[in-house]
């Protein structure tokens, strides 16, 4: 499976008489899948299958899709249902009439429900009839926004190789580093110490002890031991693919802990310089991971 960004943009357009359509469909990154849906007033029946169909298409995304339609007909005029109307003259001849009570009006007859039909009804079956049309539009603007984070999936995918390419290097350079050993250590401690007043001779065994203490208190062998494992973990993320976004934010999060500690505990200003390149491979690679879906 590929990797798939956050971030994209699709349009569709269709048409079946009596309307024309269009969808288009905006994302960018979020922490879940928030999905906005505008549809254009008597769609509403839409709404369900749309969801459905985002739903199955994307994992996570702040979503806004819009569907704007155009009636290409002239709405028909109205009509007047003589059959119901001609029923009705009979049914109001055959009641009696008080001396409150006047004749049936033909605006009276005019308003009740039926008797005037307008085109709505043929709107509701029109609507009906194209809605699978509509809904096979948005499949294929789905398809299209589906393929344009996949494309930039496939660059972030370039993009985060590199990052652990270089936390690897760098990981390998501060396990290697010179400072770490307890040698060093006592070289500088030594050092420290011919800088002070005169002090007279050193006990070569004291400061042999006081040294490999320094150095037991500065080991960063717990977090380059990490700091690989983790490498390791985001090299087979990003070999499955598929929605990996969260953990990858995760890692990232605690290969950030790791370079921190590993900062923090640093004794040299060569290992201090790894670390601080570390940091920035981190965060770039943190920065990466929230356009990850």
């Amino acid at each position: 499976m590929t990797l798939a960004s956050m971030t994209g943009f699709a349009r569709q357009s269709g048409a079946a008489a009596p309307f024309r359509w269009t969808w288009e469909i905006k994302t960018v990154n979020s922490k879940g899948l928030d999905l906005r849906l505008r549809l254009p007033p008597g769609f509403d029946a839409l709404d369900l299958p749309a969801r459905a169909a985002i739903s199955k298409a994307l994992t996570r995304g702040a979503c806004q899709i819009n569907l704007s339609v155009v009636r290409e007909s002239v709405a028909s005029a109205p009509r007047i249902n003589r059959e119901l109307l001609s029923h009705l003259l009979e049914l109001a001849a055959t009641l009696p009439r008080g001396d409150n009570v006047g004749p049936a009006t033909l605006d009276g007859l005019l308003a009740v429900r039926g008797v005037v039909e307008t085109g709505e009804d043929e709107d509701e079956s029109a609507v009906a009839a194209a809605q699978p049309a509509i809904l096979k539009s948005l499949d294929k603007a789905l398809a299209d926004l589906v393929a344009m984070r996949a494309a930039e999936g496939a660059a972030l995918h370039k993009i985060f190789s590199t990052r652990l390419d270089a936390i690897q290097r760098l990981t390998a350079a501060a396990d290697a580093c010179p400072a770490r050993k307890p040698d060093a250590v006592r070289e500088r401690l030594r050092a420290a110490l011919a800088q002070l007043s005169d002090l007279g001779r050193f006990d070569e065994a004291r400061l042999h002890q006081e040294a490999i203490l320094l150095a037991a208190k500065a080991d960063i062998r717990e977090e380059l031991d990490r700091l690989y494992s983790h490498v390791a973990a985001a090299r087979k993320l990003l070999a499955d693919g598929g929605a990996i976004g969260r953990r990858l934010d995760f890692l990232a999060q605690e290969f950030g802990r790791e370079t921190n500690t590993l900062c923090a505990k640093s004794n040299d200003s060569a290992l201090t310089a790894i670390g601080l390149d570390l940091k920035v491979e981190v965060e770039q690679l943190r920065e990466q991971a929230q356009n990850i879906e």
